[in-house]
């Protein structure tokens, strides 16, 4: 017996207007999903109308709640991002007019969407986003929250793909469920309800969703309650061993017009094709090869169709009554397709799998060309998933009361799918095949801390309830009882637990208690493929940015972009062309692999090379979804790594920013950053000269405009957002600590626009800088990560470090990372200074009578301490030199000028020639630091210098027994004394700086 839809509270029979009552699917699962709180399974074959026991359970929980509904929480979760947003479009309007908010949660959302999210009752997400959220679920009050988890699809679980994240979400889910239940706070779990297609062991299912009260409430029901009857056919087609899979799908192509004839009963058919070329192949043949009954005015709509399009191949299909559909063709002509199909103006519609997961446009007949496709190279089946979900295509209910879907395969899988389509398959768990990704997140929430909690977890798992039963499918032999498959369940727990640990994700100590290390947080935190992390442990810390772009482009996360034939041209040329712009790393040879083009479209995109092709353009996207995720994990990893890798840490920083900015470090494209900024107007503005934010805040508003072609106050928008940007300024300073090892540096970060920013309240959105500092030796000497927030409050930043002298050089790099903009970075080189050669060579100071200060700056320029006056590189000429000369008899050898020699000229090699006092001692500073002479190098007045000190004056210096006085810190100093009043029997210095 049918129930009516008034049975419903008045209050919410508007989410069913459509329908006076449900059908008998619906009316068979009314009373568990409406009136009691149990967890609900449903298996019911697609198309009969499943969604609806969803709407039913918010509505119960709408019913318990309070007016406004505040405290509603309701999570539905699809296997697809394209399932969720027809879902979303449905439930915005439905919904929306009860008053609930609806929000999508299936990209790489940022902080702000989760700020969102908390404020709306209907959040609508993938296994995938999920996933990621709910590993930081103990430090959100938002997870605590949810009354209502809606799985759709569950029978998913068995995919090999998506399956393992499903499983994982669905048993944290239970777990958080059923602590927060625990918590006396809490007064009711959370409410599981699932739907399936039509499986066998769809109780397995109902157990797996069980709690206190035992298992899920199950129903059940066969192909015979479908709405739109629907008859399944499979047809085996002969393949001989020596036959390719592209010749058989090929083959196919000339079977096509026979079927749709046989099938179609002249009504809309729609055709499944494995890749986007095999479409477009496959609609040219049908078009040869059929005709469609079609009268005048049809054809005339037909007509108008085609010349809406931009593909012109496409629109001469379109007038034979035959259309492709895919990713790859404008979004324009999709949409015109779309139309015509849903009207029935167009007979036979070619697609890929897209389709089937993403638009809702049914049709009397489904045709699978093929069961098999390509992934990463190499020919795979579908899914199941796949399949059910393109079947569920065939069928119109407000048109039809049966429907057809034809699968068309090789003869010696025909049996396997017509057994399939009769739902006598058994559904398995996927999880043991991708345990290790979803153990360290579980170690890193520590729900497993020790070997018994991993298998109390395992417990918990479909995975569990299935090995119970089917022990030979997972490996284990038929006869195990249960404790022995425990057993066997602990040792793939240990043997994927060592697998962590091999590569530094967790600890285990000798009683076997896990840890989780940073690096192990970090592949929770950012979901990176355990394939990808063992990739990225091989960097040597010296790689640069090109080597880091091909390393990320090997990353597993992009195992499902696929090179297209089609697309090698295309990608060759952005590679190498000597009359196009090309990408800025080369690869060598031609495109090949999958791996080259997510290089190639990676370079493209950060280079602003435009790509003409939509299919491209679409893989560009995905591959910076996951790509600004990648990289930020590969900085942050570095980071947590010794302090060797000063090269890759830095590019790595770089490359991030660059995915999240999608430009280059030093792309003059800029203004691409702004709101409201295309590559048409950055080009221009570019082509203008105008490539720094600099020189953009210099330029007068009508300028701007002029440039831009566009109307007042455009200009003055561009310069104010320009003006908004946080500015930074960067400055180092060695401090008077006396060491030949070691030297103190200050070092200071102030941000120049601090009053400008407080006196608009600017508000920077979670901006924050890095900075970083690393010597000759490759070392991090400092990793600083600084919010704009710190500065907002005082408007500086300071700190004093240490740092070891390097072996390889006494310059020290620092640069100023933007973690959102290009062009905002400072990059400087400070050279440190330090007294004599290290101990071990062949001079070996004291702890050093010598110091010097300086700040660094774009051109390093050293300043000396208070009161010490310092002569710079660039006044160097203005400085009026001593006017005593003496005999220099090493100017030649040196390489000095006698005329600003102020007296003799010892080197190393003549220390035990000089007379004492028998003129006043000057000294080259290689004696003191071990260095080459200078062209501009200044003498050092030993004399002078022992005098500035406060030594004895009663001893003759020579380098040889100046080293030799014990002198403390505190007496140490350094003056340089340059004016023309020097005389001989002043303490005169020689003139030098910038030489250390």
């Amino acid at each position: 017996m049918l129930r009516s839809v008034t049975e419903i509270p008045a209050t919410f029979r508007c989410i069913f207007n459509g329908f006076p009552y449900f059908n008998y699917v619906q009316s068979k699962a009314l009373d568990d999903v409406l009136y009691t709180n149990k967890n609900f399974v449903a298996s019911a074959p697609t198309g009969s109308g499943k969604t609806v026991l969803f709407e039913l359970a918010i509505i119960r929980l709408l019913m318990e709640s309070t007016e406004h509904w505040q405290n509603v929480k309701v999570v539905y979760m699809a296997p697809i991002k394209a399932l969720c947003n027809q879902q979303y479009q449905n439930w915005k309007q439905r919904f929306g007019y009860l008053g609930l908010n609806c929000k999508e949660l299936t990209g790489d959302t940022e902080v702000d969407d989760i700020v969102e999210i908390q404020n709306c009752h209907l959040i609508l997400t993938t296994p995938e986003k999920w996933d990621s959220m709910t590993r930081k679920w103990k430090d959100s009050c938002l997870l605590r929250l949810i009354q209502l988890f809606l799985i759709d699809e569950v029978h998913v679980v068995k995919d090999t793909q998506r399956g393992a994240t499903l499983e994982a979400v669905i048993s944290r889910m239970k777990a958080m469920s059923t602590c927060l239940f625990n918590d006396q706070s809490q007064r009711r779990r959370t409410r599981f309800v699932a739907v399936s297609a039509t499986i066998p062991n769809i109780s397995d299912i109902a157990c797996w969703l069980s709690d206190s009260e035992g298992p899920a409430t199950c129903l059940k029901m066969d192909e015979s309650h479908r709405p739109v009857q629907l008859r399944k056919v499979v047809l085996g087609f002969p393949c001989s061993s020596h036959q390719t899979e592209f010749k058989f799908d090929i083959s196919l192509n000339y079977k096509m017009a026979n079927i749709i004839q046989t099938y179609s009963d002249q009504k809309p058919s729609l055709v499944f094709c494995s890749t986007r070329k095999g479409v477009q192949q496959s609609a040219e043949v049908l078009a040869k090869d059929a005709r469609f009954i079609m009268s005048i005015d049809h054809k005339k709509r037909l007509m108008k169709y085609a010349d809406a399009l931009v593909d012109s191949k496409l629109r001469v299909l379109v007038m034979h009554g035959v259309a492709y559909h895919h990713a790859g063709i404008d979004g324009s002509d999709r949409k015109v397709i779309e139309d015509a199909f849903t009207k029935g103006d167009l007979p036979v519609l070619f697609t890929t799998t897209t389709l089937a997961m993403g638009m809702n446009l049914p049709a009397h007949l489904v045709v699978i060309k093929s069961t098999a496709h390509y992934v990463q190279g190499t020919c795979e089946d579908y899914s199941e998933a796949d399949i059910l979900q393109m079947i569920g295509r065939a069928g119109r209910p407000q048109f039809d009361t049966s429907a057809t879907a034809v699968i068309m395969t090789k003869i010696q899988t025909k049996d396997k799918y017509i057994k399939f389509l009769n739902g006598t398959k058994t559904i398995e768990s996927s999880l043991h095949l991708n345990l290790l990704e979803h153990l360290n997140a579980e170690i890193v929430l520590h729900t497993i801390s020790n070997v018994k909690m991993a298998l109390d977890w395992i417990r918990s798992t479909f995975l569990y309830v299935r090995v119970i039963k089917n022990p030979t499918h997972y490996g284990f032999p038929s006869e195990l009882s249960k404790p022995g498959i425990e057993a066997k369940l602990q040792d793939l727990c240990l043997k994927n637990l060592k697998a962590l640990s091999g590569v530094g994700l967790i600890t285990m100590d000798k009683d076997i208690n896990i840890n989780p290390t940073e690096t192990g947080k970090l592949m929770a935190r950012y979901s990176v493929a355990f394939d990808t992390i063992q990739h990225f442990t091989k960097i040597s810390g010296l790689e640069s940015l090109s080597e880091l772009v091909s390393m990320i482009s090997k990353s597993q996360e992009f195992r499902d972009i696929q090179l297209r034939v089609n697309e090698k041209r295309i990608l060759n040329t952005l590679n190498k062309d000597k009359n196009r712009t090309t990408i800025r790393f080369p690869m060598e040879g031609k495109v090949k692999n999958s791996e080259m083009k997510v290089n190639c479209l990676i370079q493209a995109q950060l280079g602003c090379i435009p790509i003409q092709d939509f299919g491209l353009s679409q893989d560009t996207s995905k591959i910076f979804k996951n790509g600004v995720r990648v990289s930020k994990y590969l900085a942050e990893f570095l980071s947590h790594l010794p302090r060797n890798n000063f090269a890759a840490l830095i590019n790595a920083l770089t490359l991030a920013k660059c995915f999240r900015a999608k430009l280059w470090e030093n792309s003059p494209y800029i203004l691409r950053q702004l709101d409201k900024i295309g590559l048409s107007l950055a080009t221009a503005m570019v082509n203008a000269g105008l490539t720094t934010f600099r020189k953009i805040e210099q330029t007068n508003p009508r300028e701007l405009e002029l440039i831009a072609n566009r109307h007042p106050p455009f200009g003055n928008q561009i310069r104010e957002s320009v003006f908004a940007l946080p500015k930074y300024d960067l400055q180092l300073e060695q401090l008077p600590v006396y060491s030949t090892s070691a030297a103190e540096i200050s070092v200071t970060v102030n941000m120049k626009n601090f009053d400008q920013l407080i006196a608009k309240n600017t508000s920077l959105c979670g901006h924050y800088v890095t900075l970083i500092l690393g010597d000759c030796d490759n070392n991090v000497l400092l990793f600083q990560t600084l919010f704009d927030s710190v500065f907002l409050k005082s408007g500086t930043w300071s700190r004093k470090i240490s740092i070891a002298r390097a072996a390889k050089g006494e310059e020290i790099s620092t640069s100023l990372i933007s973690s959102k903009y290009v062009g905002l970075d400072i990059h400087q080189r400070f050279s440190t200074f330090y007294p004599g050669k290290p101990c071990g060579d062949e001079i070996c100071g004291p702890e050093s009578p010598l110091t010097i200060t300086g700040k660094g700056s774009s051109s390093t320029v050293y300043e000396s301490p208070s009161g010490i006056g310092v002569i710079s590189k660039e006044h160097r000429g203005q400085v009026t030199t001593p006017t005593k000369k003496t005999n220099c008899t090493n100017a030649p050898d040196e390489g000095h000028q006698t005329s600003v020699c102020p007296t003799t000229v010892i080197t190393k090699g003549d220390f035990g020639n000089v007379t004492p006092c028998a003129a006043p001692v000057t000294a080259w500073p290689s004696v003191f630091t071990g260095d080459e002479v200078a062209q501009d190098d200044f003498p050092i007045d030993i004399m002078g210098l022992a005098s500035t000190m406060n030594l004895p004056q009663n001893v003759c210096y020579t380098p040889q027994n100046f080293f030799k006085n014990k002198i403390s810190e505190e007496e140490s100093s350094l003056s340089f004394l340059g004016d023309d009043d020097c005389t001989e029997s002043e303490d005169c210095l020689g003139i030098f700086d910038g030489l250390f």
